[in-house]
C-alpha cells in the first residue's frame, strides 16, 4: 500500500494546520463504476503561499483487484467563491471586489478511478506500453508522482470550479472534464508530448482549434439527441477529415468513443443517483429499444444496467 504526501502540504511545502481550514463549499461523487471526485473549497488566508500542484496515485495491491485505483489529486488557489448569487448578485454590483460574500479559495480537489472505469480505455489487454499496464492494473507496484498543471490541466479544473450547469448538465460536464483531466494528467507523467504540439497542422491556426473545442461541447449538449458526424462538422464549420483527425489529436479519443463514454456514464447517474428505470433512461439518451442501450450499456461497464442497481 502507497502512502501519498498530502497534496495540500505539498502546495504549501509546509504542513498544513487543520484549525486554520475554513470549508466554503464541498461536491462529491459516489456512483459505483464512474469515476468518484471530492471538491473542496476553502477560504485562502492572507499569509498563506500556496503554489498550483498535481499528483497521481497509483495503488496496486496484488490478489485484490478490488483495491486497485488510479487517483487524481489537484490543489489549485486563486479562485473565487461566492456565496451568495455569483458575479450576477446584488451584493456583488454594489461592493466589488470588497462583496463579503466572495472569498479567494484554496481548492483541494480529487478523482479516483477505478479498474471497472478505467478499462473502457483498454484498447489492448497485451500491450506492454506504460499507460495500457497502468490503465490495466498490470503496472505491479505502487507509485506516486507529481504532475506540472499545464493550461489544458487549469482550464478543466477551473470549469469544474466555476460551471454554472446543475443536476442532469452538470453531470453530463463533471464526466467529461474528468476525462480530460485523466488524459492529460497521463501525457504529463509521460513527458511525451509538448504542450502546444500537434502532429496535424492545422491545429497550430487557434481558430481550428476552437472549432474542435466547440465541436465537444455540442457533443454534450446531444447527449439525449444523437448527432452525426456530418451535421456536428457542419454545426462547427469545418471539414469532417479534419473534425476528425483534430478531434483524435487533442482528446486522444475519437468522436464516436467519447460520445459514447459520456452517454454510458450519465446513464449511470440517471439509473444510479437519480433512481429513474431503465426504459426512463433509454428513452432519455435517445435509444430505439431498451435492448439497444442494454447493449451499449454492458459494452462500457461490463454489466448490465439492473445489475448496476444491485450493486
Amino acid at each position: 500500500m502507497i502512502l501519498a504526501p498530502n497534496i495540500m502540504d505539498l502546495a504549501q511545502k509546509h504542513p498544513t494546520m487543520l484549525e486554520d481550514l475554513e470549508l466554503l463549499q464541498e461536491k462529491d461523487r459516489l456512483t459505483p463504476g464512474s469515476v468518484q471526485y471530492t471538491i473542496k473549497r476553502y477560504r485562502k488566508l492572507s499569509q498563506w503561499s500556496v503554489e498550483d500542484t498535481g499528483m497521481m496515485v497509483y495503488h496496486y495491491k496484488k490478489n485484490e483487484p478490488s483495491a486497485n485505483y488510479l487517483e487524481l489529486r489537484f490543489c489549485v488557489s486563486g479562485n473565487v467563491y461566492c456565496n451568495g448569487k455569483g458575479y450576477e448578485c446584488g451584493s456583488c454590483h454594489a461592493n466589488g471586489k470588497y462583496c463579503n460574500s466572495r472569498h479567494e479559495t484554496v481548492d483541494i480537489m480529487s478523482f479516483t478511478f477505478l479498474g471497472e472505469h478505467l478499462q473502457q480505455f483498454v484498447k489492448n489487454t497485451k500491450s506492454t506500453d506504460f499507460v495500457n499496464r497502468v490503465l490495466s492494473f498490470r503496472h505491479v507496484s505502487s507509485f506516486s508522482k507529481i504532475l506540472s498543471i499545464c493550461s489544458r490541466t487549469r482550464m478543466a479544473l477551473e470549469g469544474l470550479l466555476n460551471n454554472s450547469y446543475a443536476e442532469n448538465l452538470e453531470n453530463i460536464f463533471f464526466n467529461a472534464q474528468t476525462q480530460m483531466l485523466l488524459l492529460y494528467s497521463l501525457e504529463c507523467m509521460l513527458g511525451d508530448k509538448e504542450e502546444e504540439g500537434f502532429s496535424c497542422k492545422f491545429l497550430a491556426n487557434e481558430s481550428d482549434r476552437d472549432k474542435i473545442l466547440r465541436a465537444r461541447e455540442v457533443l454534450l449538449q446531444h447527449i439525449g439527441e444523437p448527432i452525426t458526424i456530418k451535421d456536428l462538422s457542419r454545426k462547427v464549420a469545418i471539414n469532417e477529415c479534419y473534425l476528425k483527425k483534430g478531434f483524435k489529436e487533442m482528446f486522444g479519443t475519437t468522436i464516436f468513443d467519447f460520445y459514447q463514454s459520456q452517454r454510458m456514464e450519465h446513464a449511470k447517474y440517471l439509473l444510479y443517483d437519480k433512481g429513474l428505470s431503465v426504459t426512463e433512461v433509454s428513452l432519455m439518451l435517445g435509444y430505439s429499444s431498451i435492448s439497444h442501450f442494454s447493449t451499449a450499456f454492458k459494452k462500457h461497464t461490463g454489466l448490465k444496467p439492473c445489475e448496476l442497481l444491485l450493486r
